[in-house]
């Protein structure tokens, strides 16, 4: 089996709160997580093949994640088990716009004790794309081995897609996160980083910051996401911005994965390398990507809570109706 998209780094379990007593006790509903099994399961809703490289322990949530994963239709088989560490658990709290924080119970967790040597380097070579985040660079022996995975992957001449996902409570310090997040830039073609990220990096705002990512970088495409305002999205032919439609925000868990797999399922469509869309073409694949985020806000949960295709169509077609006053 061949899959389109590869991608290597953590698979855990979201613990999201569902409702809080008088003394501020989360009840939390258990949901698979992990950025680049969001990201792939976006994809494969969308239609792509993809496959999952990490580890989980060998224990009932690990077991769960893997069948979730199946169930998404997302090739497991670069899924390694360990022994000895259990899955890792992400404890989300919500503000009252739906904004969230995280806790961590991975001290260590399975995902951060993936090993070159058990990374299958068969689905990197049969992929189009690479894609990985920052949180398997946080502990060795993870570190290692997405460094690695990261070579071999732009030796076979692959598509390299990063998400920085900061997480400051898994770093040691910030200037280790800032370092590895340089570093993970400095490999990819197509990044996809929030606002928030390019401000923690750099300190300014979205604009300049996909500027500075296009010149300093020499990336192919770059996606700055704005949380409820949408994104900007830019090749060397030029940038764009798209804006979100309206939605209620019940859980943003997932919406900036869900973004990246979305985004990704339609450059891979639109058949053309990242530095050759048009603005046009840009737009289009943003609209799509925005529009499948926003919708995830709405449910609970990443993976869940992925809207189907023709949701999606539908919302850009309300959505185009309104702005044109039809």
């Amino acid at each position: 089996m061949k899959n389109e998209v590869a991608a290597l780094g953590e698979l855990l379990i979201d613990f999201a709160t569902q409702h809080t007593d008088d003394k501020g006790y989360p009840t939390m509903k258990a949901n698979p997580g992990g950025a680049p099994a969001n990201f792939l399961a976006a994809l494969s809703k969308y239609g792509r093949s993809t496959g999952f490289i990490g580890k989980v322990g060998d224990d009932t949530f690990g077991k769960l994640l893997i069948g979730t994963l199946e169930s998404a239709n997302i090739d497991t088989r670069g899924i390694v088990m360990d022994q000895e560490c259990y899955t890792t658990l992400a404890f989300v709290t919500f503000d009252d716009q739906g904004n969230r924080s995280f806790s961590f119970a991975r001290k260590p967790g399975a995902d951060t004790r993936l090993r070159w040597e058990e990374v299958d380097t068969e689905m990197i070579d049969e992929c189009r794309v690479f894609h990985f985040g920052t949180l398997s660079l946080t502990d060795e022996p993870a570190r290692g081995a997405t460094r690695e995975a990261v070579a071999y992957a732009r030796k076979a001449g692959k598509l390299v897609s990063f998400d920085p996902n900061l997480r400051l409570p898994l770093w040691k310090t910030p200037e280790t996160a800032k370092k590895q997040i340089l570093w993970g830039l400095g490999q990819a073609d197509v990044v996809k980083i929030s606002d928030e990220e390019v401000e923690f990096l750099w300190g300014c705002d979205p604009a300049q910051g996909m500027e500075r990512l296009l010149h300093e970088f020499d990336l192919s495409l770059v996606m700055v996401t704005l949380g409820p305002k949408g994104c900007f999205i830019g090749n060397q032919n030029g940038t764009a911005m798209v804006s979100p439609p309206p939605v209620e925000p019940v859980d943003t868990t997932g919406a900036g994965d869900i973004f990246g797999g979305s985004a990704m399922s339609r450059l891979l469509s639109a058949d053309k390398r990242p530095d050759q869309l048009t603005v046009l073409e840009m737009e289009g694949v943003a609209r799509f990507a925005v529009a499948a985020a926003s919708l995830s806000t709405q449910k609970l949960g990443g993976i869940p809570s992925i809207p189907e295709e023709q949701e999606v169509w539908d919302l850009i077609d309300s959505q185009s109706a309104k702005d044109s006053g039809v």
